[in-house]
Parts: structure tokens; sequence; C-alpha cells
């Protein structure tokens, strides 16, 4: 390649990054499929068949099957979890961890947040099962870590490019201090959630040019009392655009959605627990109209069963 043409693909490349939408090209449409969970507690295994509402239903091979489907028929596709990953069943008493960080691993989540429950066996036992067994990234931007087990095994926000996409996505966790007994969360700091998302999301949106930012979240989504949720965190932002939300155990029929203090949209998502349901939130892009929920739809997870 001649030194002219060298500097004319530079030149363009620049141009491409630096304009909002000059990747789409005309009326070129770009879909983003989100599958999420949260709170599962380490069920593993589907509920036993004894008569019960929840018969059957959740279990990491059915899980399993659904995400591998739909990775067959979506180019783009993210997998992320809420947070409460352990705590439980038997499994977590007995291994720790380990089968749980080791199903995610194979069902290729590329990131979750830790909730409370998650410091239960201690801080050193999670970033044990995570470095051996687990090994995708934990973000967390309200937690500081420092001196900790924890130090060097989280980020507070991850840039994943789909495509011409750039989607980032960022966590937070909850106050600690009577949910987690002092001795297994040791130095871990907690910090205001909404300032820090914030602050994280501005730089993802503004600085980094992220075309969707996803705050994952163990506030819960409401609350009665004065207590920061899901619901405060999406009226006091500014640049997230989903929440994916967990803690409370509360299944959305869709996402609710909220006005931001710039008066755009954001939406807030939660399925439940114990893997029992699927989240799935389908967008698209592009140059024309911007960012736009297509489908939303709430997967059960039943043994067996693929739908």
């Amino acid at each position: 390649m001649n030194r002219r043409k060298f500097i004319l693909q530079g030149a363009l490349g620049a141009s491409a990054m630096a304009l909002p939408g000059a990747l789409f090209a005309g009326d070129e449409v770009v879909r983003l499929t989100i599958l999420h969970t949260n709170d599962v507690h380490s069920r593993l295994d589907p509920f036993p068949m004894d008569g019960s509402a929840n018969a059957g239903k959740g279990g990491v091979a059915g899980r399993a099957a659904i995400i591998k489907k739909i990775r067959s028929e979506q180019e783009h596709v993210l997998l992320l979890d809420a947070g409460d990953i352990f705590q439980g069943t038997p499994y977590f008493n007995i291994f720790k961890g380990e089968p749980e960080m080791k199903a995610m691993q194979m069902m290729g989540y590329d990131a979750a947040i830790m909730g409370n429950h998650d410091f239960d066996a201690g801080m050193e036992n999670f970033a044990n099962q995570l470095v051996t067994h687990g090994k995708f990234p934990i973000l967390m931007c309200n937690y500081g870590f420092q001196n900790t087990p924890m130090e060097s095994q989280f980020q507070p926000y991850k840039i994943f490019k789909k495509g011409h996409l750039k989607i980032g996505v960022t966590g937070v966790g909850i106050e600690m201090i009577g949910l987690v007994p002092e001795n297994l969360f040791g130095n871990t700091t907690y910090l205001d959630p909404i300032s820090n998302a914030n602050k994280v999301a501005t730089m993802l949106k503004k600085d980094k040019g992220c075309d969707m930012v996803i705050c994952l979240s163990h506030l819960g989504d409401k609350y009665t009392e004065n207590k920061v949720s899901d619901e405060i965190l999406a009226k006091e932002s500014e640049n997230i655009d989903l929440i994916i939300g967990g803690h409370t155990h509360r299944f959305f029929d869709k996402p609710r959605e909220y006005t931001n203090k710039s008066g755009k949209k954001v939406l807030v998502n939660q399925v439940g627990w114990a893997g029992i349901q699927l989240g799935r939130l389908d967008f698209i892009f592009s140059k024309k109209e911007g960012q736009k929920l297509e489908k939303n739809n709430i997967i059960p997870v039943v043994e067996n069963i693929v739908e």
C-alpha cells in the first residue's frame, strides 16, 4: 500500500469513528439480542416434579439449550447475569460455587456482577472459584475492592463489540451492611451506586462512543421505604439505556419504562429467581431511528423443552 492511500484510508477510518451513526450504511439495521438472568441461587437442577408451582422449572440443561438455540439464530448476542449466583441448594453448601461457575462458563456468560449472597463463603472463595472455573468478567463500579481477594478480579466496566455496535456494560451492588456479615466482605467499601453508575455511563457514552450502555444491578427494583433502587437509579441517570436488575426476585411481564434526567427513556427488566426464566430483549439500531426495543420475550426454562 502506498503512503498516499494509507493516509487516505486512515483519515476515512478516523472520520467514521468520530461521527455517531457513521458506521451505519444507508438504511442498514443492526440487531442485538440481550439474554439475562438474576438470582439463580445455585439452582443447577430443575425443581423436583412434586406437584408444586415450580415443578420441572429451571435447571442449567434447559437454559443452556435455549441459549444455544438463540445463538444459532442470532448473530449478535450478549448473555449477562445480575448477581446472587451462589446460595440456595446443597450444591453450594458442598462445593462452594464450583459447579455454578463451571455452568456459567459453559453457557458462555459475557459478564456478571456480585450479589450479596455471592459473599456467603467469603471473598477469597468467590475470587478463587471465578479464576479457576468462571473466567468471565465481574463488573462492579460501586464496590471498592482494594486490599481484598477481589482486587484484581473485577472491572468497573467492559465494552463489547457486536458488529458495528459498541455496547458498554457496568454494574452496581447493594449496600452490604445488614445483609452480609462484615467478616465476609472484609475491606470492601460501598460507594454511592447512582453517582458511580452515572460517572461510568457518561464516560462510556460520551468518551468511548458506546451505542448503548447497560447497567447490571443488584439494588432491587423498587421499595416502599427510602432505599436506593433500580427505579431511583433509572430516574436519576442520564446515559444508561437499560438496567438489568436482581435481588428482589420480581417476575416482570415486560420491562418497566422510566424517564431519566435528560428526558430520555430507560428500561428496567428482571426475571424472578432460580433460573425459572431467561430474559430476552431484542434491540435494533439504525442511523435513522437510533436504538429501539423491537421485542421482549420472557422465556420459561422447562426441563428438556426448548421453545
